[in-house]
């Protein structure tokens, strides 16, 4: 127990100086400063000035005209077995070529590291004859910013820093607010010991919110598992094992993010991996009933045994349920989320990304520690009562398995099966047995308990008869809807699909949101229903970017507008430009909504 709670420790203070050991990433447009001149041949000199600790690759510089590729002419490189690309030419100072007289626009490719550090994606720009930008490719860039000066400057290219300069979507033709950076906002003022403190801040905060909510009765049904044999110290070592597997699973997002530019939370809300997640929490819930019992095989039981103690057996089947929940149990795109795959997903910074984010699932994770520390003490070991409670879990597992299952299924599917589920616990608690004149309190309270359950799934049938999907507010259909006040919006699912909707006048809303993301569902419900609200957005276009098929086309959408995944909502004006601090991402009130509404709309 020591040894876990040790490595939490150790985690939170070896993370800052892991980061800090090397110097933050360059945008690469500094690290590998382009200038191109034209002569008076009508020739393009290009010129590469590579900083100190950086690298170009050879292979990977080319120039393409309308009419296929065009020759360079480069010099021979220092041969380098690189760890990602394998044995390469690289270069390390200046680097000078020449296109030869342009007849059309060219499309200059280049690609370099940083030694010791991260490799940047594929960089290219597009240029005229006389040398000026003509499109860039904002997101093929880690940090969009190329610009071309005018004047005696023409044709020298230069970049902004990063987050300074607004991100053209060439797709698009949006314009999207600079970015505000939380990690490199806070790695500004006090370098990574402010970013992994900060976000372990965020995570306490977080922790009060529905994101970490489902995973306390995971918690709560893990430790009751463990029957007579749960013991303070064991029950805070399973919590810890399960934190520590989830703060890693959230470190493993900042990894795939600076690999792919992609959302590993957001490609698991797949039909097939919600199935699989929900299954399993079926199958916890019938071992809580005690239909078969779930261990290991007894050979592994034994290997374990021999070489850790028979206590650490479950540790990993804690590691794993935490592992899964951070991934798909808990889908939440928070704001420090968001920022911290944005940054991570643009400048390829692994270490500070996954160790923000790490940070974030330690910070998620201190209530669930506080479960684990002081459930063995509530939680009964013997006799009846404990068996009555290994039952409650059960059911509790049951409900987790059906609120995952909502993300899938047909809405009225699931009412009739959260009907199903109350009504047998009604009935299960003995709503419909005769109970004896001399039955106590406790007995006729449980009974009580038990008809409110079946009126519950009642309630629910009723509802999943009329059409509803909302378990929360299953006569929703009954409550008679004024279609005037109902806001229409445009769903779209390509890049194409958004920039012909952006076409109409007029300011615009775009809300990225998905089928799986509850969050979503009660924005929709709360603050984007609010009256004020309605009228706000009634002369807006009104645009729904449905990424809940989390394929190439929705990840290109979500790059294309910096999104790390629904709920998004994106405010530009009519002329298509986003203003800064607008953007909302996550759970919001309608006041936040009402106020970036009229930051486009006044």
């Amino acid at each position: 127990m020591t040894r876990i709670l040790m490595a939490v420790l150790t985690a939170l203070m070896i993370l800052p100086a892991a980061v800090t050991a090397r110097a933050a990433p360059l945008d690469p447009a500094l690290a590998f400063a382009l200038t191109v001149t034209p002569d008076a041949r009508g020739d393009l000199a290009v010129a590469w000035d590579v900083q100190p600790g950086y690298y170009l690759y050879r292979s990977q510089i080319r120039a393409e005209g309308e009419a296929g590729p065009i020759p360079l002419t480069l010099p021979a490189g220092e041969v380098y077995d690189d760890p990602w690309m394998g044995e390469d030419q690289i270069y390390r100072t200046a680097l000078a070529t020449v296109i030869p007289a342009p007849q059309g626009p060219v499309t200059l490719h280049w690609q370099g590291c940083q030694q010791d550090g991260i490799c940047y994606a594929p960089q290219q720009v597009m240029l005229d004859a006389d040398g000026r930008v003509i499109a860039e490719p904002a997101r093929d860039s880690a940090f969009p910013g190329w610009s071309a000066l005018s004047g005696g400057n023409a044709g020298t290219l230069q970049s902004s820093s990063v987050g300074a300069a607004p991100a053209t979507d060439a797709s698009s033709g949006l314009t999207l607010a600079p970015d505000q950076g939380i990690v490199a906002g806070l790695a500004g003022r006090g370098g990574a010991v402010l970013v992994i403190a900060g976000f372990f801040g965020f995570g306490l905060l977080l922790s009060l919110t529905p994101c970490v909510l489902p995973m306390v009765p995971i918690v709560a049904g893990m430790l009751t598992r463990q029957g007579a044999g749960l013991t303070a110290g064991r029950g805070l070592g399973l919590t810890a094992a399960y934190v520590m597997a989830m703060a890693g699973a959230f470190g493993l997002l900042g990894v795939v993010a600076a690999w792919s530019g992609a959302n590993l939370q957001a490609a698991l809300q797949s039909p097939v991996a919600i199935g699989v997640i929900a299954a399993i929490f079926v199958v916890l819930a019938l071992s809580m009933f005690g239909l078969f019992q779930m261990q290991m095989p007894a050979a592994w039981q034994a290997r374990i045994a021999a070489r850790q103690g028979g206590g650490a057996r479950s540790l990993g089947g804690a590691a794993a349920l935490g592992f899964g929940s951070a991934l798909i149990v808990g889908p939440c795109v928070t704001a420090p989320l968001a920022g911290a795959l944005i940054y991570t997903a643009q400048t390829g910074d692994v270490m500070l990304g996954a160790a923000a984010l790490f940070a974030l699932g330690l910070g998620q994770g201190v209530p669930l520690l506080a479960v684990g520390a002081f459930g063995p003490a509530i939680l009964p070991r013997r006799g009846a009562w404990m068996e009555r409670v290994r039952l409650a879990f059960g059911v509790v597992f049951l409900g987790l398995a059906l609120w995952l299952a909502g993300r899938i299924l047909p809405g009225p599917v699931v009412l009739a099966l959260w009907a199903a589920l109350l009504t047998g616990c009604g009935v299960a608690l003995g709503a419909l047995d005769r109970l004896s004149p001399d039955a106590g309190r406790g007995a006729r309270m449980t009974a009580a308990a038990g008809v409110l359950l079946i009126f519950a799934g009642l309630v629910q049938g009723l509802g999943a008869a009329l059409g509803g999907d909302d378990p929360t507010r299953p006569l929703a259909p009954l409550v008679a809807q004024a279609p005037s006040d109902d806001l229409t919006y445009q769903t779209v699912t390509t890049q194409a699909g958004l920039a012909q909707a952006l076409q109409a006048p007029g300011p615009a809303l775009i809300y990225v949101t998905a089928d799986w993301c509850v969050i979503c569902r009660a924005i929709e419900r709360g603050p984007m229903a609010d009256p004020q609200v309605v009228a706000a957005m009634q002369d807006m276009v009104r645009i729904k970017v449905d990424v809940t098929d989390f394929g190439t086309e929705a990840q290109a959408i979500m790059a294309d507008l910096a999104a790390a995944g629904p709920p998004t909502l994106i405010f530009v004006d009519a002329a298509r430009s986003e203003p800064q601090g607008s953007r909302l991402i996550g759970d919001i009130s309608a006041d936040r909504l009402l106020a970036s509404v009229r930051q486009v709309a006044p």
